[in-house]
């Protein structure tokens, strides 16, 4: 054996955690990805050799490695040999543009980066301004070098519990920011330390090896790996000897195509972004795949509206289907099973996690089916706080007169009389109207619902008598041009009178993040031009 073995794990160390799952199954297939196949004994390897690598460009503990690459099987190596030397990766939005990257590269203070080809052009007109960046690697015959020149052997002084991981936002509400977490706390909070559906708190890394001696399966992540639900999924699964299939890019027809292929058992998406042309090419093409072998698919992250729920169920009877809530700074914060028919009232409706809860603004917990409206918070395994920004951590992070820290994102919620919770939509962008509070989600679930209705995205606009007016940017379904008077008539057979759009913009597509999530500030000012 070329690595020297570790003993089991005995932290919830991110980099510990991938190498007992090496040591456990070195021949198991790991990462799949376009006509690269690694086994977890490959993957292992490169990753030691870049780690060296990075390690003789001055990069060590504490020290911020950028990735910014589409999904790549080099993505996954990165991001276990940056964890190897104890140092922090940052992920970075391959759609970003020079000034974006500007900020990113400051905020983040990137000592290293890890970039593809294309986006080389990009780096090098920002890094005359970010003094910090001593070193870039572009991935193909430069990086392929540079591993080559290394040893494979796994010789990394012991890491901590507490060393770093940063997960930057999007930023579709405001600049990214990143949320600081310990190892130990993101992997409860995310990386299946505490089992989302029965509350189990690990207690003994080796508990990893149980699951994945019991059962382990073939997952496609769809979404791209800057995004935290693609992270989570590739991590989360690396622990317990999953074979994980990437993409480079969303593409329906691909989908369909690598889970008969690679008999992909598990799909992942977010919400309706991906589902909906997912369900297009069925619909086009209904027997033109064998997708027998998948047995669950799991939507996250984004708004997954009940017309395309039933449309999966119509489709695939026998599989499990899940919707689950979740954020950057709370981590994972409830799981529903999928079921027909269910009336729509919000975004989705999921049985809460451990610590998760609904608070008022006195940060008192709401007592279920009052119909009180509060903000969705969580305790126990918590971020540090968002990196270099003090004052949202405060804002975000707060401690209750009881002495309990909390998280709030911002997202409005109901806890039902059942114990539910009900995700209304995020906060900052609650339309006012008339003194009454309209969550986008809820007017977005039952526009999709209408049979000429592709996407669409509400926000709100000045309106010199309500303050603000609801408005619906809709993209039609090709052939179609619904009008503003047929949506008004179906949306008010699923939502209160005042909820419904009262202004129509048409739009060739709705412009969202590459994981699925609206741009509100794109949709605002596209219905702001249309007055």
């Amino acid at each position: 054996m070329w690595w020297n073995k570790r003993m089991p794990a005995t932290t919830f160390n991110l980099a510990d955690l991938f190498e007992q799952a090496v040591d456990e199954w070195p021949d198991r297939d790991y990462i799949v990805c376009a006509n690269t196949r690694r086994t977890y004994a490959e993957t292992e390897a490169r990753a030691n050799q870049l780690a060296h690598h990075l390690a003789a460009q001055g990069v060590g503990p504490g020290d911020h490695v950028g990735i910014y690459a589409l999904n790549c099987a080099e993505w996954v190596e990165t991001l276990w040999a940056v964890f190897k030397l104890r140092a922090v990766w940052v992920n970075i939005n391959y759609r970003y543009v020079e000034d974006e990257l500007a900020y990113i590269f400051d905020n983040a203070d990137l000592k290293a980066l890890v970039v593809a080809h294309e986006f080389v052009e990009r780096v090098q007109g920002v890094r005359p301004n970010s003094p910090m960046l001593t070193h870039v690697l572009v991935l193909g015959d430069d990086y392929e070098a540079a591993l080559a020149a290394q040893s494979t052997a796994r010789d990394f002084a012991p890491r901590s519990n507490d060393d770093l991981y940063i997960l930057y936002t999007g930023g579709t509400t405001g600049m990214p920011k990143g949320v600081l977490w310990r190892h130990e706390d993101v992997l409860m909070a995310l990386g299946g330390g505490i089992d989302i559906r029965s509350g189990h708190v690990m207690t003994d890394p080796t508990e990893f090896i149980e699951k994945g001696n019991a059962f382990a399966m073939t997952s496609l992540p769809t979404m791209p790996l800057m995004h935290g639900a693609a992270q989570w999924s590739v991590m989360g699964g690396s622990f317990t000897g999953n074979r994980i299939v990437l993409m480079d890019k969303f593409a329906a027809a691909e989908v369909w195509r690598l889970i008969e292929a690679e008999k992909v058992n598990l799909l992942m998406i977010t919400g309706d972004a991906m589902a909906r042309p997912l369900m297009d090419e069925l619909n086009d093409h209904p027997q033109a795949h064998d997708l027998s072998s998948m047995f669950a698919i799991s939507s996250t992250a984004a708004l997954f509206s009940q017309g395309l729920k039933d449309s999966f169920l119509d489709y695939f009877p026998n599989i499990v289907i899940t919707d689950s809530i979740g954020s950057s700074e709370g981590g994972a914060n409830g799981i529903s099973v999928v079921a027909k028919g269910t009336a729509i009232q919000g975004g989705p409706t999921v049985a809460p996690v451990k610590d998760a809860v609904v608070l008022d603004d006195d940060l008192k917990p709401i007592p279920a089916g009052t119909g009180e409206i509060g903000r969705l918070a969580r305790s126990g395994n918590l971020p540090i706080g968002y990196y270099k920004d003090p004052e949202k951590t405060a804002a975000t992070f707060v401690i209750a007169a009881d002495g309990k820290r909390y998280v709030i994102p911002g997202d409005f919620a109901r806890l039902e009389a059942d114990g539910t919770i009900t995700l209304l939509g995020r906060g900052s962008v609650c339309i006012n109207s008339g003194g009454e509070k309209i969550f986008p989600e809820e007017v977005e679930n039952a526009l999709k619902s209408h049979p000429e209705v592709f996407d669409a995205v509400v926000i709100g606009v000045p309106d010199e008598r309500f303050g603000e007016r609801v408005v619906a940017v809709v993209q039609p379904r090709v052939g179609t041009a619904p009008s503003l008077e047929a949506l008004q008539e179906h949306c008010r057979t699923h939502i209160a009178g005042y909820k419904v759009p009262r202004k129509l913009t048409v739009v060739d597509a709705i412009v969202r993040s590459p994981a699925g999530k609206p741009d509100y500030r794109w949709a605002k000012d596209t219905a702001l031009a249309d007055l």
